[in-house]
């Protein structure tokens, strides 16, 4: 099971992780929790839109989009608060 994955040099641990390709293309689908303490540096990172994507446990990596993104909850400014963030990444053609 894949526990972390790497978007701009930022580590995300992860509790789900799903990989396929599509169209040749590598896809990648995570689930992770975001904290009231890291939720405006995931935001922000999140809203670039596009990555260097690194899997280091499956030595995978490669440019990729935003193809689906949710979260179960979109106000996390209140201390103490944890969200489910949903994420899936598709790789861009160079």
């Amino acid at each position: 099971m894949v526990k972390e994955i790497i978007l701009n040099n930022t580590l995300i641990k992860v509790n789900s992780y799903e990989q396929r390709t599509v169209n040749h293309l590598h896809e990648i689908s995570v689930g992770f929790e975001v904290t009231s303490k890291e939720y405006h540096d995931i935001t922000t990172l999140l809203y670039q839109g596009t990555f260097d994507i690194k899997v280091p446990e499956r030595d995978l990596s490669f440019r990729g989009t935003i193809k689906q993104y949710s979260t179960s909850i979109s106000n996390l400014y209140e201390e103490g608060q944890v969200g489910d963030y949903s994420l899936t990444l598709l790789e861009v053609k160079n």
